[in-house]
């Protein structure tokens, strides 16, 4: 079966043994804990879920959603998870995060995906090193706590870049490019959409309590928690410092186009007698003053030169200059 990625037997003691196709896994469901991961994305999924009598319709229905949002929902044989980690994937935004779907009782875990999660990768191969859950509610609450620490080098790139941004706009640099720190701001504002949810469900997690959750598990979970609460924050942080270094960067251009602006007005307020002067006596009629007298052109040259200097000594002292 192609949608099927992972079927694996736990042994309680951090190992185990991988099946190789769905054939085998009838034997073991529901009587030694398993882990199966899949690709909701084939049709053979659809209709693996679909003969499986402990899932109901809705559960089946929300394994396979296209769209889904963090929450936790409690069905007849289990637990429903729905989760999100940062996208890693190559030429992929870390914001388009990827969703994973979770169905979870005291001896089976099903875990659902499209695109590629590093974290689900992590767990597998510690298991095959004989070093990772012993147990359901350990493969669950580890699954949490990666996908949760995973986030934290894409919020310290997001800082750093806020950083090299906040830097140019105080030194003599170049400014930060405007477009750049819009798409960081965008990125973080997608982060921040999906941790909140995320955190609310691990905490509805904590509350519900399932039998297979142990102590351990539940401080796993506290903790994933109380990091998505310091990530939340460091977004929250984040987005407000980019507001601020775009507003810096709005007002600097501004202040740049005024200075231009008013340059460009002293100067028009310097020509324009010069201009009055010129375009009246260039009329073609009869009576222009010094058409006969041969120092006329200079005379009105020095003219000129004399009025500019004055308006310039004018707004001079006027402050204008």
């Amino acid at each position: 079966m192609t949608g099927l990625l992972h079927a694996f037997v736990l042994d309680g003691q951090g190992g185990g043994r991988l099946l190789c196709d769905l054939s085998e896994v009838k034997s073991v469901i529901h009587k030694e804990p398993l882990w199966l991961h899949f690709d909701y994305s084939f049709d053979e999924t659809t209709e693996w879920l679909k003969q499986q009598t402990f899932l109901d319709d809705w559960e089946r229905e929300a394994l396979t959603a296209d769209e889904t949002r963090p929450r936790i929902a409690n069905g007849d044989e289990g637990l429903l998870v729905f989760l999100r980690g940062v996208n890693l994937n190559p030429k992929q935004s870390p914001e388009d995060m990827v969703s994973i779907r979770c169905f979870a009782n005291d001896k089976l875990f099903i875990t659902c995906r499209k695109r590629h999660i590093m974290s689900a990768q992590d767990m597998l191969a510690l298991l095959k090193k004989g070093q990772g859950a012993k147990s359901i509610g350990e493969l669950l609450s580890t699954l949490v706590m990666r996908l949760s620490v995973r986030m934290q080098d894409i919020i310290w790139q997001i800082e750093e870049q806020l950083d090299e941004f906040e830097d140019a706009m105080e030194g003599t640099e170049q400014l930060p490019n405007y477009q750049q720190l819009s798409t960081l701001r965008r990125q973080t504002i997608g982060l921040k959409r999906y941790l909140k949810p995320q955190k609310l469900a691990i905490n509805e997690l904590l509350l519900a309590k399932p039998a297979w959750l142990d102590e351990d598990h539940h401080h796993m979970l506290e903790e994933a928690s109380n990091a998505l609460s310091r990530y939340i924050e460091e977004l929250e942080a984040a987005i407000e410092r980019a507001q601020v270094i775009q507003n810096a960067i709005t007002n600097h251009q501004n202040e740049q186009l005024n200075q231009r602006m008013y340059v460009m007005s002293v100067v028009a307020a310097l020509f324009l007698p010069l201009g009055f002067l010129t375009g009246l006596l260039g009329v073609n009629i009869g009576g222009i003053p010094g058409t006969e007298w041969g120092g006329a052109f200079a005379f009105f040259v020095i003219m000129l030169i004399v009025l500019t200097g004055g308006i310039g000594v004018y707004f001079k002292r006027k402050g204008w200059l």
